[in-house]
């Protein structure tokens, strides 16, 4: 198959001045050669095509491939991750991952969290602040867990995300509002453990291939998984994978959560034991890290005698299953 590979370059945002915050969600060159080099060694040729303006432009060239492999996060909006996506699919080109509707909705993680709950599943009691007035309703005992509704790699998570009391709320609120302009997310603070699970599949043939357990050091930014604990893994964050009674609940309820959503291909589900120990859903990566060492899929693939170049095949082999040369192709061809 010709395998086109679309992605956002954290390189190239750097480049147009975004802060390494800014661009937290963006792969980094390694990671592309990583993907790359395991669809060559899987028979497939590639093309690099790049971010949604890279891809407008070639689609408006007449480019078509057989499948693209897309790990797009999107600059900007709720729907940013859907928005290659979407695309692909208005031009009937197949591509890895989940759809425009499972990436919008596990994005915004309030809406994410109604669904959740409509499935009867686990998740925490929350609240949503768009404007600091909106603080006034919120029913939530303290301490409560505020980040942003729809960012990802633990962006806006610092030891003041953490709120014990009104104060704190209204200066954490505004903090993050003036920063991300995006409504804030609380939630009632869970301090158990905390797990994330890797899965590999889509629909029934959907499986869990590893719980692994965050575990902080002493030195790091304590209770919580902060965007500093992430980015400085190496000094801060051990890793385990876990294989007991809780791992077995755990994996029960991350993959009801996938399939539940409709995730596809492969993904993760992040979840952590609230104070009587019973496990809540904290949310959903269907457009999981793919970065061969530092991303937890792979992360948790190596732990479990994964190989990367497994993974990348199972991802590829689920989504060539969707691959069908429709009517609506010849004419998209033929304009």
């Amino acid at each position: 198959m010709n395998i086109g590979l679309t992605f956002d370059l954290k390189d190239d945002y750097l480049a147009l001045g975004f802060s390494e915050e800014e661009s937290a969600e963006f792969d980094k060159p390694d990671t592309i050669e990583a993907i790359e080099i395991a669809i060559n060694k899987a028979g497939h040729t590639t093309e690099r095509i790049g971010n949604i303006w890279d891809l407008t432009k070639a689609l408006s060239q007449g480019k078509t491939w057989d499948l693209v492999f897309n790990i797009a996060e999107g600059l900007r909006g709720i729907g940013r991750e859907a928005q290659v996506p979407a695309l692909l699919d208005a031009y009937n080109i197949p591509y890895t991952f989940s759809d425009p509707l499972v990436l919008s909705l596990s994005l915004h993680k309030g809406m994410t969290k109604r669904v959740l709950r409509d499935l009867n599943l686990a998740t925490t009691d929350f609240a949503e602040i768009k404007t600091i007035e909106d603080i006034e309703s919120v029913n939530l005992p303290f301490p409560v867990f505020a980040k942003p509704i729809a960012e990802g790699t633990s962006k806006g998570v610092s030891l003041t995300s953490i709120v014990k009391n009104e104060v704190e709320l209204k200066l954490e609120c505004e903090r993050l509002i003036n920063i991300f302009h995006q409504p804030v997310l609380l939630e009632t603070f869970l301090p158990g453990r905390e797990f994330t699970v890797g899965i590999i599949g889509t629909g029934s043939s959907a499986k869990a291939i590893g719980c692994m357990e965050v575990l902080l050091s002493q030195n790091a930014e304590q209770g919580i998984y902060s965007y500093n604990n992430k980015e400085n893994y190496e000094e801060f964050v051990k890793y385990r994978i876990v294989e007991d009674e809780i791992s077995e609940v755990v994996e029960k309820l991350a993959i009801a959560a996938y399939k539940g959503l409709g995730c596809r291909d492969a993904g993760r589900v992040d979840i952590r034991l609230d104070a009587n120990g019973i496990p809540n859903i904290i949310e959903l990566n269907p457009l999981a890290g793919l970065h061969p060492v530092r991303s937890d899929l792979p992360m948790i693939c190596n732990f479990k005698g994964i190989s990367y170049q497994t993974l990348i095949e199972e991802i590829l082999n689920n989504a060539s299953e969707r691959i069908v040369k429709s009517d609506l192709t010849e004419i998209v061809e033929n304009k």
